[in-house]
């Protein structure tokens, strides 16, 4: 009996080792339950008696969390009261001669307006979930650098006559097709093959950023001067007259990117937690991004073609719709960014046509605010 019960040196320290271990893992596992039930659902978590967690502190987070709820949902809807506000007075105020003519030039811009803060909010704000870095936006993989440099090529080779005579259809559907061929060429080069991290990606997007926008200055000291009045129009973004033709054929392709996108809510919500936390959690991270990437290439794509480049307004209206919010609950965010996105292009428009009389162009206005707000989070150092 005696030698019974003898132990051997180390095994109870090394049994309690592992005791504490199973603990910490099972209390890391319940705290990750609650966050993914915070982010997806807000429902109140069963906490087990073994965890260590005050059941009264997880009831109390519980509770906060719908009271955010609702208040983010009452926002939302004041939101969708503004935007409504808005598009309203762009339709009546103002209207002189043909009615008609007037009301459906005004319908497309609202549409071009909602579509165009629906493609660059929802691309911006995928974006920044991928990359995990609420500074950058889609514009620093070169897009936009790569619409104004299409331009200039189209024009010094061609001519401005030549260019014009193209079908805008055409027109559209090429431009659209190069700049995914080359997000695809990038992607499937820095991200896809091998073991790149997305980092370098972005870097990548950078550095041919600004090799696009060294080439198209050398093309702009070579061009005609004649071509190059033309060529500074064609450089910013218009929402003067839109083409009915290529708005239809936006909608349909923004549409069919969101739906294929918004199927992934859920998951967008856990990977805001973090890339380790996420895949810790099931998430199969690097197809999720792979997958983004995909989504933000067709709608900065088709924004960029249909009106042109607009460098910081994905950035002005995402940080705009955090402010406002304070959630990472992408069904939230979604919806919030598009709204302030609209009422921002609808405001700015009608500012522009009748306190301004067209005498400065709206992508100005809103570079100028979304680079002062770019240099004050760079002060701040506000990237996650």
């Amino acid at each position: 009996m005696h030698v019974m019960d003898e132990q051997p040196e180390g095994v109870a320290p090394r049994a309690r080792d592992v005791t504490e271990m199973a603990g910490a893992a099972r209390d890391a596992a319940e705290a990750g339950h609650r966050a993914v039930e915070t982010c997806l659902g807000g429902a109140e978590t069963p906490v087990s008696s073994h965890s260590g967690v005050s059941p009264t502190l997880a009831r109390g987070t519980m509770p906060a969390a719908g009271r955010g709820v609702g208040g983010n949902a009452l926002r939302l809807g004041l939101l969708l009261i503004l935007a409504l506000c808005c598009a309203t007075a762009f339709l009546l105020i103002g209207i002189e001669g043909d009615t008609d003519f007037v009301l459906q030039l005004r319908l497309r811009k609202l549409a071009t307006f909602l579509l165009v803060a629906w493609a660059i909010g929802v691309s911006t704000v995928l974006f920044q979930t991928a990359t995990e870095n609420r500074i950058l936006t889609p514009a620093v993989m070169g897009f936009d650098a790569l619409y104004v440099l299409l331009q200039s090529c189209m024009i010094f080779f061609l001519g401005g006559t030549a260019t014009i005579s193209i079908d805008a259809t055409w027109m559209f559907l090429m431009q659209v097709g190069i700049m995914l061929l080359f997000a695809a060429l990038l992607y499937r080069v820095l991200f896809v093959s091998g073991r790149r991290s997305l980092h370098q990606l972005v870097l990548a997007g950078v550095v041919l950023g600004v090799l696009f926008r060294s080439l198209n200055n050398l093309i702009l000291r070579m061009i005609d001067p004649n071509e190059f009045l033309f060529l500074q129009d064609r450089m910013f973004a218009s929402f003067n007259n839109p083409d009915h033709n290529l708005l239809l054929i936006s909608c349909v392709t923004v549409l069919l990117t969101s739906v294929w996108a918004l199927r992934s809510l859920q998951a967008y919500d856990v990977l805001a937690l973090g890339r380790e936390i996420a895949i810790n959690l099931g998430v199969d991270q690097r197809r999720l991004v792979s997958r983004s990437m995909m989504f933000v290439a067709v709608l900065i794509s088709v924004s960029t073609a249909l009106v042109g480049p607009v460098t910081f307004f994905g950035l002005l209206v995402a940080h705009l719709a955090y402010q406002s919010f304070r959630s990472h609950r992408h069904s939230l965010l979604l919806p919030a960014v598009s709204l302030i996105g609209f009422i921002c292009l609808t405001a700015g428009q009608m500012m522009l046509e009748h306190l301004f009389g067209f005498e400065t162009n709206l992508r100005v206005v809103i570079d100028f605010f979304g680079g002062l707000l770019f240099i004050l989070l760079l002060v701040r150092g506000a990237s996650r």
